[in-house]
């Protein structure tokens, strides 16, 4: 016999609007049967329901590393693991996302492919996965495994993660802070190779996010024809540089920014890392200024918090991203927008997530308090969480 619940609040936000006369939803064999107004209970179906709660879809985190184990140096280590320690620091990470109400997570950067066999892992959330980003020989995160050098090898990589069947293709366009003797600021690739890389995949029916800290690199990444660009923080030795026409570009061919903000505690980073970024002016104040410009403009946001890279970075963080944006002048629907029903859309699974919408995966939360008046209540854990139309345990998890 199926399960039939009936998940109900008097405040409920759909994933792209305010329902302001609440919500029932009707769950049935892990898919919302019903989206009607707050109202009575059908006979046969078991109500679930926590007064004062906001009803959502589940949190879609769309920048994690599930391989890092969320303390500083975690994606040297990931290269370390044994495949069983890997296994157990992914599973770990994906029960830390689900705690935090995250019901999908997007793997941007793994080991060996191994966040691809956790897709639809029961009792997980769903993963949208990269496998090892492409990087350039001794790049940013060439010790997960995806160096290329010329474009034979580039061709052969995009050819593998077909076969491999990941979700995305993710390629360092710049160098990275986490490793250390790249060029934060520079580009990886030569504009023919990196448009090679995204012709490949785009004939694969793939589509392509780039890594892209510095100026060069994002404009490098947007005349590549990418279909998202991560951190996009625009950095030049001179600061960070973002000028009007490069936000209307990003603008009018939908590119999805994941600004990856957010940060969790106090810890501060290695003074390497620390110094790099006060020198260039890329504080977190800074980023969550420029994503709200970004917004302003009409760029595609999405919100990752590069989960799992660092101690201020653990997986379960994504709500400490959705606040900062809501910090920087985003209205709070809008900055949810970017956690639910636009992520959805920006990893391929806009058809059955990131709404309450009849057919749609029942990925539920009953958030205590109310996220659009304050995105701070996204920050603790739901009060409950419903996963595929099951009832998870309310978890003690809390960043």
């Amino acid at each position: 016999m199926e399960n039939r619940i009936a998940v109900r609040a008097r405040r409920a936000f759909d994933g792209e609007r305010v329902l302001r006369q609440g919500a029932l939803v009707l769950v049935a064999d892990g898919r919302i049967e019903a989206v009607r107004t707050f109202g009575p209970v059908p006979d046969g179906w078991e109500l679930v329901e926590v007064p004062g709660a906001t009803l959502m879809p589940g949190l879609i985190d769309a920048h994690a590393h599930l391989c890092g184990d969320s303390e500083f140096g975690a994606l040297d280590r990931a290269a370390t693991y044994s495949d069983a320690e890997l296994d157990a620091v992914i599973e770990r990470a994906l029960r830390a996302q689900l705690a935090a109400g995250v019901t999908t997570v997007r793997d941007l950067g793994d080991r060996d492919f191994a966040a691809v066999s956790w897709r639809d892992t029961p009792g997980l959330p769903a993963v949208v996965a990269a496998g090892p980003p492409i990087t350039s020989l001794r790049g940013h995160c060439w010790n997960l495994g995806g160096e290329v050098a010329g474009e034979a090898e580039i061709k052969a990589a995009v050819a593998e993660r077909v076969e491999r069947g990941v979700d995305v293709v993710k390629v360092m366009a710049s160098g990275g802070l986490a490793t250390e003797g790249t060029d934060f600021l520079a580009c990886q690739f030569t504009d023919a190779q990196l448009a090679l890389l995204v012709a490949q995949a785009h004939a694969a029916g793939l589509p392509v996010t780039a890594h892209a800290h510095g100026l060069p690199a994002v404009e490098q990444a947007i005349d590549a024809g990418v279909d998202g660009i991560e951190h996009c923080t625009c950095v030049t030795p001179q600061g960070v540089r973002i000028t009007d026409a490069l936000l209307d570009t990003l603008a009018e061919r939908e590119i999805a920014v994941c600004p990856t903000l957010g940060l969790v505690g106090d810890a501060e980073p290695p003074a390497r890392i620390r110094e790099l970024l006060e020198r260039t002016g890329s504080t977190p104040e800074e980023r969550t200024r420029h994503a709200a410009r970004m917004h302003e403009a009409g760029v595609r946001l999405v919100s990752g918090g590069d989960s799992g890279i660092a101690t201020p970075k653990p997986h379960g963080m994504l709500g400490h991203s959705v606040a900062d944006l809501a910090r920087g002048g985003v209205s709070p629907a809008a900055a949810l927008v970017t956690a639910t029903s636009v992520a959805a859309q920006v990893c391929g699974l806009g058809e059955r997530k990131g709404r309450l919408r009849e057919g749609y995966d029942a990925d539920l939360l009953l958030l205590e308090g109310d996220p659009l008046t304050n995105p701070e209540a996204l920050t603790n854990p739901p009060a409950r969480t419903v996963l595929a139309g099951t009832v998870l345990e309310t978890a003690e998890h809390r960043l």
